[in-house]
């Protein structure tokens, strides 16, 4: 018996739940076709795709992922447990809400485009936590342009 791929899990999950391929896309945001090339294994989702096909479709995130990235499984860290479901984007829906915190630290939306990309990995535990990744990441800029 032959391994399960990403793409059938998709298909298998969003068949099960009676959607047609072009439900599940307008659901996710792209096309039918792309959901046609990612269960027929001819594409990979980017991880915010991944992340969206995940909760439409109620599946583990972790699970695709690796799915998708099996060689990956080595660098994660098998002791800790996925996060739960209905917490795993509480901080970054919290940092995203604070208007006042991000107007008063001048976050613009290519910095939220980022800090977003960040908030895929479901590492941030907390919306404080941004903001350090914020200013990590202006501070790294600062001194690469101080070089050139």
């Amino acid at each position: 018996m032959s391994k399960q791929t990403m793409g059938q899990v998709v298909r298998d999950r969003r068949e099960r739940l009676g959607l047609t391929q072009r439900d599940l896309a307008s659901m996710v945001g792209v096309q039918a076709s792309h959901i046609a090339y990612i269960e027929g294994g001819n594409r990979r989702p980017s991880l915010a795709l991944l992340a969206r096909l995940s909760d439409a479709l109620s599946l583990d995130s972790h699970r695709l992922f690796l799915l998708l990235h099996p060689d990956a499984e080595q660098f994660l860290d098998r002791r800790s447990e996925p996060p739960k479901r209905e917490s795993r984007d509480a901080a970054w829906r919290e940092f995203i809400s604070n208007r006042a915190l991000l107007r008063r630290n001048g976050v613009t939306n290519r910095e939220l485009k980022i800090l977003r990309q960040v908030s895929l990995l479901r590492r941030v535990k907390c919306s404080r936590h941004f903001m350090f990744v914020l200013n990590s990441i202006r501070q790294a800029a600062a001194e690469v342009d101080e070089i050139f």
